[in-house]
Order: C-alpha cells, then sequence, then structure tokens
C-alpha cells in the first residue's frame, strides 16, 4: 500500500524553558524534528505531513528547504486530535505510519517491521518493555497475548501501573479505518483530551487485528520533554554512533568522549582519541589517527594522516601521510597535497598546499596557492586582506621562506626563490634568487631606556 508518514511535532515544551519549539532542540547538531524527517524518508513515503503548532513560524522557517506538508494544529487537544487534523489529506488507499517529532532516535528498522504488520484490518502498534515506565501509557493484553486496550499513565489503576510493557504511541494502521476509529474517541480522561491510543479499544471492539512489535532497545523509542531527557538521548546516541565504527573496525579510545553529529566513513585501523568531534559529512581513510580534543567538520583525510590534539579541521581536503598539529586550524577551502605538515598555531583559510611542503609554527596562509616541497618559516603572514577585497598569494615549487616574513598580495614567489626572515615582500619575487625585504638595522648611542622614579 501507499505511504503517508504522520509526524507530531505540535508541543510546547513548556519543561525544556527554552524560547525554542521542543522539536527544534539540537540532538548531536540537528534538531530533534529533523532526525525524525531523516529517518521517514528512508522509507520512500508518498508523503510526510507534519503537525505543527506552538513557535509555527520558527518551525516552519527551520525546514523551508524541505519538501514536507505542513499542518497546523491550532489549539492541542492531544494526539487523536493532532493525527485528525491531517488525515484528511491521506487518501484512504494509503497506510498511515504516525511517528513523533520529539523521539529522534526511532530505527528505520524498527518501523519496516512495524509496516510489514499493518494491513487492511490490522493496526500495527509499537511497544517496548521499560524497566522504570512511569509517565507512559501501558499495553493491556488479553489471556491470548492479543492487546486489547492501551490505557494512559494518569488514568491507569495500581495494577495497570505494575505492567512494565508500555506505548510508544507509533502506530501504523490504513488511513480509511484510522479516520473512522478517531471518530469515536471521545476525551472522558483525565487529561481532557483526544487520545490516539482510545483507537486500540476501538478496534478490538470491532474485530479488528490489533498487532504488537516489540522495539528492540529502549533508547530508540524515548521521547525529549526537558534537558534532562535531551542529554540521555544524545548519549545513547553517541553510544550508538560509536559502537558503529568500532563494528566497522574503528578504534575508539573511549567510546564516551567520541561526538558523533554527521555521516562518517572510515577506512581499516583508523584510531579516534578522547573528545574527537566528527559533525557533518567525515571521511577517514586508512589508518588515519585523530589525537585527543580535535574537532573534525565537513572533512575528508587522506590515508595515514595523523592529526595531533586540540586541531580543528572545517570544510577541508586533506591528503595522504599528512601530519596536522598540534593546536592547527584548517578552515574551509584548506586543500592539501601528499606528506604536507602544518604545525602548531598555523591555520590554512582558502589556500592549496602541494605535496611535501611543510608550514611547521606560528604562521597564517590564507588565499594561497603553494607548490611542492615549499618550507614556510614560523611567524608567515600572507597578508590577503586590505580592508575591503581579499587578493591571492601564488608560491611556487621549491620556494623555502624565511621566519617572520609578511607577504602582502596579490603576490608571487619564483620556483626555489629563498625570502630573507624578517621580510615584507610587496613585490613578486624572482625564482632562484634571495629576496629581502627589511629596513636598514641601526643602533643609537645616546638612547636610554626611561627609569622608573623611586618611591619616596
Amino acid at each position: 500500500m501507499p505511504l503517508s508518514v504522520l509526524i507530531l511535532a505540535a508541543g510546547q515544551g513548556k519543561r525544556m524553558n527554552s524560547e525554542w519549539p521542543k522539536v527544534l532542540q539540537p540532538l548531536a547538531g540537528r534538531a530533534l524534528l529533523k532526525h525524525v524527517i531523516d529517518t521517514a524518508r528512508q522509507l520512500r513515503p508518498d508523503a510526510i505531513h507534519v503537525v505543527y503548532g506552538h513557535g509555527a513560524e520558527q518551525v516552519r522557517e527551520a525546514f523551508k528547504g524541505e519538501a514536507l506538508s505542513w499542518v497546523l494544529q491550532e489549539r492541542q487537544l492531544g494526539t487523536g486530535h493532532a493525527v485528525l487534523q491531517a488525515l484528511p489529506r491521506i487518501p484512504d488507499g494509503h497506510t498511515v505510519l504516525v511517528l513523533y517529532g520529539d523521539v529522534p532516535l526511532i530505527r528505520r528498522e524498527t518501523l519496516e517491521g512495524l509496516l510489514k504488520l499493518a494491513g487492511p484490518k490490522t493496526l500495527a502498534v509499537l511497544t517496548v518493555m521499560l524497566a522504570d515506565p512511569g509517565g507512559y501509557g501501558r499495553i493491556l493484553r488479553d489471556a491470548r497475548g492479543r492487546i486489547r486496550r492501551i490505557v494512559e499513565h494518569q488514568d491507569a489503576s495500581k495494577r495497570e501501573l505494575r505492567v512494565r510493557e508500555s506505548n510508544t504511541g507509533i502506530i501504523a494502521a490504513p488511513a480509511k479505518l484510522l479516520k473512522k476509529w478517531l471518530a469515536l474517541v471521545n476525551n472522558n480522561n483525565a487529561q481532557g483530551e483526544y487520545y490516539l491510543t482510545d483507537i486500540a479499544a476501538i478496534a478490538t471492539r470491532e474485530k479488528f487485528n490489533v498487532v504488537p512489535q516489540l522495539a528492540l532497545t529502549e533508547p530508540e523509542v524515548l521521547g525529549v520533554n526537558d534537558k534532562v531527557q535531551l542529554a540521555q538521548v544524545e548519549a545513547a546516541y553517541r553510544r550508538e554512533r560509536a559502537q558503529e565504527l568500532m563494528l566497522s573496525g574503528v578504534t575508539v579510545i573511549d567510546p564516551q568522549r567520541l561526538d558523533i553529529r554527521g555521516t562518517v566513513t572510515a577506512g581499516r585501523d583508523v584510531q579516534l582519541d578522547v573528545n574527537v568531534i566528527l559533525e557533518g559529512k567525515v571521511r577517514l581513510g586508512d589508518r588515519v589517527w585523530i589525537g585527543p580534543n580535535c574537532v573534525v567538520r565537513d572533512t575528508a583525510i587522506g590515508a595515514d594522516t595523523r592529526i595531533f590534539a586540540n586541531c580543528v579541521l572545517d570544510n577541508a581536503v586533506i591528503g595522504p601521510s599528512c601530519s596536522i598539529g598540534p593546536f592547527a586550524r584548517l578552515r574551509p577551502g584548506a586543500a592539501l597535497g601528499r606528506g604536507v605538515h602544518i604545525g602548531n598555531f598555523v591555520e590554512v583559510k582558502n589556500a592549496t598546499i602541494g605535496d611535501g611542503s611543510k608550514a611547521n609554527h606560528l604562521t597564517y596562509l590564507g588565499d594561497a596557492l603553494i607548490g611542492k616541497d615549499v618550507n614556510v618559516g614560523a611567524g608567515t603572514i600572507t597578508c590577503n586582506y586590505d580592508g575591503v577585497n581579499k587578493s591571492q598569494t601564488h608560491i611556487e615549487d621549491g620556494v623555502f621562506i624565511g621566519s617572520g616574513s609578511m607577504l602582502v598580495a596579490p603576490v608571487r614567489i619564483g620556483a626555489r626563490a629563498t625570502i630573507g626572515a624578517g621580510s615584507t615582500i610587496t613585490e613578486d619575487a624572482p625564482a632562484d634568487k634571495l629576496t629581502l625585504g627589511r629596513s636598514r638595522q641601526v643602533s643609537i648611542d645616546s638612547w636610554a631606556r626611561p627609569a622608573k622614579r623611586k618611591k619616596s
């Protein structure tokens, strides 16, 4: 059957104590709702409908580039009421999968299994066994193990509260039946709301099948209502991503101190030290080693490259067998060839550096084209910005730049040229020659250092 995904995302999230709507709270660098949308897309649905309410404009603005159907729930009268707002847009012949914008870790495999259970006469319900089911609705079964109804925590008796099997709220059902069942739901309960969960008892009473699927793990169905729960879900996400990397062959020194906030692909025998953060799309070649306290964002790192402690790499391309850091920063547009050395307190931005070149200390290389086997001395700066325009520095193969040099762009340093230490280069330097650009050194005999007055 065709599939329509319906994501409930209208809640205010008062317990977040935040100016942002709950579904826009960040998890691993993405909004909670974004995680759910991305998982839903993996199911290849015909449409994704998002029921939104609190912070309406903020939510829609955050996803303005997404192909989504937006359904406004002006008054939040419960989950059943929220689903009813979207059902008129869904054809009767579709299967409806109901998800939640604050349940971000739900797995595609789990949802695929749930959809296989749903049929023309079947309501499929995702359940979970919780060690502490406080706050969750309980699954009540009959003597044959079939679901007879779902009772919300606030409405459950003491006996029912002892049941550990809990309702996740995630269901799959035919749209035609869902419309029929929800029309029969009332708000005679402790909250005065229209519960989606009430359709289980209605379906059972009308002799339809209510089939449960038990979630394999607790974290994938955890909802987020406050910052404590947000941190708990973040920790669960971190564990899952670290485990995936380790099972693929990556050595992770301490999985609890690795943050993955994007998509990571890694070759063989990669090693990640403590407090590494991987954001966006990161590609790690074979035998890459990343030291402690590094941030790697939207960057590709070639085989056998070593990233030493406390480096920040952002939108860079790093070739094989390079050595980076410690305390180095590669900014967007940095592209390093094979065997490049970028040392401590060196910053590279929008610069291409050829094979075998080195900048080992205290240097800024911005808007530069640097050839092969170039040695850049400590304290060198490519002066690329005049306050309005940015200009390029071109350093050809085999150049030696002495320490403390200022290269004022636009400027070209010819192949195998040597720039004397302490030079300010404002014009092109010819190949194979020594170029100096220093003021004449003067010593003044009559000068005396100022002395402090003695206190009386």
